[in-house]
């Protein structure tokens, strides 16, 4: 295969444009009413090697008589591009926009009105605090409701400027004190503190009061604009890392200009995402347990602020019923709340699947708002034509309705599809929500619809369709482990696979098959657009992504299930999925296949590999975990090591004999002798939840055997290998690696 034809499938499919976020703004006339859809995107850039930011909105005339009714859209306005901004965020009033941007060394805060520029602050040059937190597990940038205060997370100021001699010497002892931060995509953020601008005399102070032993972020103003409401985690006796890991200990706390703070959650808990209803009575959060698995199903608690009740509005689901919602997953959208302040709006996990639903707060009742297809709710305004279909491809009638497609087999065995796998909730502002939808054939598309009354189905109107669409199958396979693999603890748990094929295939042969498994392990692959997915399509390869059991999106059972079982289980699911498709779909070549993963999916994908050797001709590993003895003295994730292999974690845990042969006999390190398969790896060396000496241990003991075996080293990428140009090299090696070995 040709690498230039590698880069070209790679660069079509990866330089597509995302929306990542979503601001709604509406005024009302006698006679019609207008909403302003304003939306931020993502696309990567190849020639330059960076992602690029952009803004466009789109301006929807509403009926006057009934404001939910979309009468036209108005085309588009053209895209501006975002330079350097890390932060912003839109006045609730006049519409203002607040903006952190970064700039020739320092951050600055600039106030934009129609007008233009209205304000701005170097925050770098008031010295009041360190760099502002722009991630997604600290960050915010909160207006207060007066719109004349400005809420934001930064890191405390080590302030050096005013210390005595004495203090001088001390400080020249201890610099170089180690300093915790919070692990992985999070390094060097150690100490955050609550920063408010006032935005009438231009002064910036940091909110004190917090305590001692927490560190504060996803903070957001109470309506009165005298206090706040913030997220703390506990950092005592030291700090564990954070980012994907929904099991930290943490409290929800109200913490007024005068430094007084309550706590208004239990103890010993889990808490984030916390959203003020827009009546400014209640809060929503999402709360969970502390350890166990990284990830989990979480509970919606809903806190009365006059009573200080806090009740649970949408529990954790254990087993899901048959096309029910199987529970949360995910982070709330900032803007989440209808604007009754009686309904709440989130996208989640299903089986194979990411819905979109709605909670009653009145009834409880949980209602899927994707749930009917494209062509029978679509509004008869149309919206830009999207390209036409290739010409060789038939009209396709009207899928079924969504919710019910996982219940309505094919003869196959596979299941009927939908036309969009993933419906992700980028906000609900004045009861529009505006949506991100996907699947493995359609790139991100951007919709939008009103919050239906009872009883009515949403009329979704698609803004923006994708610029390309391809023409791969796709379709979702249900699993059942055989009953010798059935878990005794949580019996009865099925798990599930979505296979993309090149449409029509390229030649009469059969297609060579590309085993593709998700890390986490408590994460999921929906049947949602994914560039490599697309990109092995595009190039000729059948892709099966699988969801094994201790995926999200099946319930809590499913992930727990998991717990002291890696290594066996979920291997085990992976086989069967493959097997399971091969039985079922005969354009599928049972003489090439090859397994890829990152992370626990290179966990998975080196295990295959070592336990059936004779079955897989090649693999592509992403910072896997290979020895977990190993392991646990350098991950920023010590608790995860033991929990994986069914220990209990205290932060005072010292290792022992039986946890250390426990980690090392789950681990992948243990079968390396018997890999036949060729094996390429690809390290980051800044990687803190798998350390790069992982792969380098497999690479040894590969090297040692004569056993094929490249690696692929990128100094400076962490653990997702996410640089724009770190994933163009991945993806050119993988396919090259498979091409010759498959």
């Amino acid at each position: 295969m040709d690498p230039g034809q590698v880069i070209g499938a790679h660069g079509e499919v990866s330089g597509l444009p995302a929306p990542v976020s979503a601001h709604v703004r509406d005024e009302k006339l006698p006679e019609l009413g207008t909403c302003t859809v304003i939306t931020e995107w993502s696309q990567s850039d190849l020639v330059r090697g960076t992602r690029l930011r952009y803004w466009q909105q789109w301006t929807l005339i509403t009926d006057g008589n009934d404001h939910k009714s979309i009468r036209t859209v108005l085309p588009p306005g053209p895209c501006v591009p975002v330079s350097g901004e890390l932060l912003s965020g839109l006045s609730p009033i006049q519409g203002l926009r607040a903006v952190i941007r970064e700039t020739s060394g320092h951050q600055l805060l600039e106030i934009w009105d129609r007008h233009g520029l209205r304000k701005c602050l170097n925050l770098t040059a008031l010295n009041e605090h360190g760099r502002v937190y722009d991630d997604a597990q600290f960050g915010c940038l909160s207006w207060s409701e007066c719109e004349n205060k400005l809420l934001y997370v930064a890191e405390k100021i080590k302030n050096t400027s005013t210390v005595t001699h004495n203090e001088e010497r001390a400080f020249v002892k201890d610099r170089s004190v180690y300093c915790e931060d919070w692990g992985e995509g999070l390094t060097n953020k150690s100490v955050p503190v609550v920063c408010v601008v006032n935005l009438q005399c231009g002064s910036v102070s940091v909110l004190q009061g917090v305590p001692l032993d927490v560190s504060p972020g996803q903070a957001l103003w109470a309506r009165s604009g005298q206090s706040v409401f913030l997220v703390g985690w506990y950092h005592e006796p030291f700090r564990l890392g954070l980012r994907f890991c929904s099991n930290r200990r943490s409290a929800l706390f109200k913490l007024d200009l005068n430094g007084n703070c309550e706590r208004l959650s239990g103890d010993n808990l889990s808490v984030s995402c916390p959203r003020l209803s827009p009546d400014g009575s209640t809060l929503i959060y999402l709360q969970g347990r502390v350890f166990g698995p990284h990830n989990q199903c979480l509970s919606l608690q809903q806190l009365d602020l006059s009573s200080r009740s806090t009740s649970t509005l949408l529990d954790v689901v254990n087993t899901p019923q048959t096309g029910q919602c199987a529970g949360v997953y995910e982070a709330l959208p900032p803007c989440c709340w209808s604007a009754d302040s009686q309904r709440v709006v989130f996208s989640s996990a299903r089986r194979n699947w990411k819905d979109l639903f709605m909670v009653d707060r009145r009834s409880n009742k949980v209602t899927s708002l994707c749930d009917i297809p494209p062509p029978y709710c679509d509004s008869h305004f149309p919206p830009p034509p999207p390209p036409p279909p290739p010409p060789h491809l038939p009209d396709a009638p009207p899928p079924p309705s969504h919710l019910h497609q996982e219940h309505k087999r094919n003869q196959e065995g596979f299941s009927d599809l939908p036309v969009y796998g993933s419906w992700k909730l980028l906000t609900v502002q004045k009861d529009l929500m505006v949506v991100c939808c996907s699947s493995p054939n359609t790139p991100p598309t951007l919709r939008v619809g009103f919050l239906p009354s009872a009883g009515e189905a949403v009329i979704w109107q698609t803004l923006q369709p994708p610029v390309l669409t391809f023409d791969f199958h796709w379709t979702v396979l249900d699993v059942t482990p055989p009953p010798e693999e059935d878990n005794t603890h949580y019996p009865g748990l099925d798990f599930g696979a979505v296979l993309v094929k090149p449409s029509p295939p390229p030649t009469e042969d059969k297609l060579p098959v590309v085993v593709f498994i998700h890390g986490g392990p408590h994460s999921q692959f929906p049947a949602e657009w994914n560039c490599t997915t697309a990109g092995l399509a595009k190039l000729g390869f059948a892709v099966l992504m699988v969801n094994y059991r201790g995926s999200t999106g099946f319930g809590q059972d499913s992930i727990s299930s998991l717990i002291g079982r890696i290594g066996s289980q979920d291997v085990k699911d992976v086989q069967s999925a493959v097997v399971t498709a091969l039985q079922r779909d005969i354009s599928l070549d049972p003489d090439r296949l090859a397994v890829i993963g990152g992370s626990h999916g290179g966990f998975l994908s080196c295990h295959l590999v070592g336990q059936y050797p004779e079955f897989y001709r090649a693999c592509a590993a992403r910072n896997p975990v290979i020895n977990a003895a190993t392991l646990l003295g350098t991950s920023d994730i010590v608790d995860w090591r033991y929990s994986s292999v069914g220990f209990p974690y205290s932060y005072d845990q010292i290792p022992t004999a039986g946890a250390l042969a426990a980690m090392l006999e789950k681990s992948p390190i243990t079968h390396a002798a018997q890999i036949k398969a060729p094996v390429l790896l690809m390290l980051g060396g800044r990687d803190r939840r798998v350390s790069p000496h992982q792969g380098l241990e497999l690479y040894k003991a590969l090297k040692s055997r004569a056993s094929p075996v490249r690696l692929l080293w990128f100094p400076d990428d962490g653990h997702s290998l996410s640089r724009v140009d770190t994933q163009a090299d991945c993806f050119l090696n993988t396919v090259l690696w498979l091409h010759q070995h498959l």
